[in-house]
């Protein structure tokens, strides 16, 4: 009998898993708790931008014409309780408002929701990223709960999505980590991800608290990485030296890597920040928040460059008032290829510079819509083109392919102002140079 599989929560990471499942050959039933994602998803429609994803919905989606039909919705537990043999928990977990550490109720009650429906043997798998610990203590309530006892197991394994390429990572995985307990957890989720570990896939198995501590030791080492080079970019500045070189050449030692070495205005996202956060509470808890003392210089490193991006910009305006100036942010999204503007660096800068009267117009190929929900306030334009008519001073701050792309020489003919500032070091300076404008970028005061 072919495993049935349910997922838990249908934002971001369980839309795609949902989907990505079926495409694997499985029969997939999702709930979540939001009628109107439901609803959504039943029409084939994505709750969020991500490449990929709502042509691989419409190929599964019960009831769209020439679809598998193996995707279905619901709001009810115990049919998800009945209908599962392994069951994926995705929901999210933000960070507490006013503290560091990590939200675990939606979690919780996802388990606690789910768990008087096990009334046969069944794997609680949680996808979520927790404070190490947490699987022992939801694990008990599982087999608190549970009208199957110990036939209903818990197991973990961490999600590795990038935004923008969640599809291909889910299908495609570099890694598949699971923290179990059993012999017959283990080989459920081996026959659950036989497609990608038969395409060599490496597969993981660790106990509870080390698979609950990859995620976020993961996204520790690449927010280190980050902030290291943006460290290297206020040195440069200082030094009158080229971060973009300095990286190159130390990208070519294969110890460190070219990857995650442009400096820039910083990381965002709805992972990173509340994830090295959250690790660093939970370290403190455990007696042990010495070891990642570090991690609070990295998170400041990061907020610093959001900062030092509006000075940019007030220094290369003469260095008074943004009062009056007319100010061009292209890039509302925290990266390209997703329309999230959770914590997003460039959000932030466009909305420090708004509050210190700068008239600010954003545009984003994606985020637009998310933008103005979080920052009605700012100037929207519909291209790139429009955000730069009459614009002093025009800042990159997301990397969108869109904007490698554009004209200098066409958007030089509606600037006031041919003065153009790379948070992210994407552009071609020489380009920019050629077609008449003044291109300055963040570590590189003489590139």
């Amino acid at each position: 009998m072919s495993l049935k599989i349910t997922v838990i929560g249908t934002g971001y990471l369980g839309a795609t898993h949902a989907a990505a499942m079926a495409e694997l050959g499985f029969e997939v039933l999702a709930l979540d708790v939001v009628k109107e994602k439901i609803e959504k998803l039943e029409r084939g429609e994505t709750p969020m931008y991500e490449p990929g994803l709502e042509d691989l919905l419409r190929r599964h989606v019960a009831g769209i014409e020439g679809s598998t039909g193996r995707l279905r919705f619901t709001q009810d537990w115990a049919e998800v309780g009945a209908f599962g043999d392994v069951h994926f928990v995705c929901v999210n977990t933000p960070q507490k408002h006013g503290e560091y550490a990590c939200d675990m109720s939606y979690v919780e009650s996802a388990i606690g929701s789910l768990a008087p429906h096990l009334t046969r043997p069944a794997l609680v798998v949680g996808k979520s990223t927790v404070p190490v610990g947490s699987a022992d203590r939801l694990a008990a309530t599982i087999a608190g709960l549970a009208p199957a006892g110990a036939a209903a197991e818990l197991a973990w394994n961490p999600e590795f999505l990038r935004e923008g390429f969640a599809v291909d990572d889910t299908l495609h995985p570099d890694r598949i980590v699971v923290g179990v307990r059993s012999e017959r957890a283990e080989k459920l989720l081996r026959e659950v991800y036989a497609t990608p570990v038969g395409e060599g896939s490496p597969f993981v198995v660790t106990d509870f608290p080390t698979a609950e501590l990859v995620k976020t030791a993961a996204n520790s080492f690449l927010a280190t990485k980050i902030s290291f080079i943006n460290a290297m970019a206020e040195v440069c500045e200082a030094a009158d030296g080229d971060v973009a070189k300095l990286a190159e050449a130390i990208g070519y030692d294969d110890r460190i890597g070219k990857k995650f070495l442009r400096a820039g205005i910083g990381f965002g996202g709805g992972c990173l920040p509340k994830d090295i956060r959250a690790f660093m509470a939970r370290a403190g808890e455990l007696g042990a928040d010495q070891a990642l003392t570090f991690l609070r210089e990295i998170d400041s490193i990061n907020m610093r460059q959001r900062g030092q991006m509006v000075e940019l910009a007030r220094e290369a305006l003469g260095g008074g008032s943004f009062l009056g100036k007319r100010v061009a942010v292209l890039g509302a999204t925290f990266k390209p290829d997703s329309d999230d503007v959770r914590d997003s660096p460039a959000l932030n800068v466009a909305g420090q510079i708004h509050l210190q009267g700068g008239q600010v117009t954003v545009y984003d190929p994606k985020g637009m819509e998310n933008a103005r929900r979080v920052f009605p306030t700012l100037g929207y334009a519909d291209s790139a083109l429009e955000a730069v008519r009459g614009a002093d001073v025009v800042l990159h701050l997301t990397e969108w392919r869109e904007f490698r792309e554009l004209d200098p020489v066409e958007l030089g003919e509606v600037a006031t102002t041919r003065l153009i500032l790379d948070g992210r070091n994407a552009l071609d300076p020489a380009l920019w140079r050629a077609a008449g404008w003044t291109y300055r970028a963040m570590g590189r005061p003489t590139a």
